[in-house]
C-alpha cells in the first residue's frame, strides 16, 4: 500500500483537477503516480509541464530507453513497470532492446551513447569527464541534445524518487529492479 495519499479526482485539490482531466485524456487512464502527485498542485504542474515539454525532444524510443536505463539504477519498480509497458506498447520496442536499455545499453549504436551516458550522469551524479561528454558528442549528439538527455534523466530521477519513497501501488505489469 502506497505511504502517501493516491487521490481519486473528486478528492484531489481543485488546482489539480484540470492537469489529471488532461492526462486522461492524453492516456485514457491516470496512472497511480499522477493521482499521487496531485496532492501537491505546484508539484504536479512542474512535472506535468516538463514532462510536456520534454517529449518534443529526442524519439519516443530514446526518451523510453534514458527512463528505463535511469529507473533501473535508481531501483524504482513503479517507473520500470511503467517504462516497460510504455516501451513496448508505446515505442514498439523488443524484449532484448528493453533488457539492454535496463543495463545501460542499446542495440542502436547512435541509442546506445545516449542510453550510456544518462546511465553514467545516473550513477555518477553528474559528475562527469570530459571522455563522457566526448562519447556522447561522437554519436551525434549536439549541447541541446545532450542537455535534454541530462533533463530526461533528472525528470525520471524525480520520479523514481518519489515512487520509491511513496512505495506508489503499481498499476502497470509489474517489473522488479533486481531481474534486469
Amino acid at each position: 500500500m502506497s505511504r502517501l495519499a493516491i487521490a481519486t479526482r473528486e478528492a484531489a485539490p481543485e488546482a489539480s483537477k484540470p492537469i489529471l482531466d488532461a492526462v486522461h485524456r492524453q492516456l485514457g487512464i491516470v496512472p497511480n503516480m499522477f493521482r499521487m502527485i496531485a496532492s501537491s498542485p505546484a508539484a504536479l504542474s512542474g512535472y506535468t509541464s516538463l514532462s510536456g515539454a520534454l517529449t518534443r525532444t529526442l524519439d519516443v524510443k530514446t526518451r523510453e530507453r534514458i527512463a528505463l536505463a535511469v529507473a533501473q539504477v535508481n531501483g524504482c519498480d513503479y517507473c520500470l513497470s511503467v517504462h516497460t509497458y510504455l516501451g513496448a506498447n508505446l515505442a514498439n520496442m523488443s524484449a532484448e532492446e528493453i533488457a539492454l536499455n535496463r543495463q545501460g545499453a542499446s542495440g542502436d549504436p547512435k541509442a546506445d551513447a545516449a542510453v550510456r551516458f544518462a546511465t553514467r550522469v545516473a550513477r555518477e551524479r553528474g559528475h562527469l569527464g570530459d571522455a563522457d561528454i566526448a562519447g556522447v558528442r561522437d554519436a551525434g549528439f549536439s549541447d541541446g541534445q545532450i542537455i535534454e538527455i541530462i533533463a530526461l534523466v533528472a525528470e525520471n530521477c524525480f520520479t523514481n524518487f518519489l515512487n520509491e519513497v511513496a512505495q506508489t501501488d503499481i498499476d502497470f505489469p509489474v517489473v522488479r529492479a533486481g531481474r534486469a
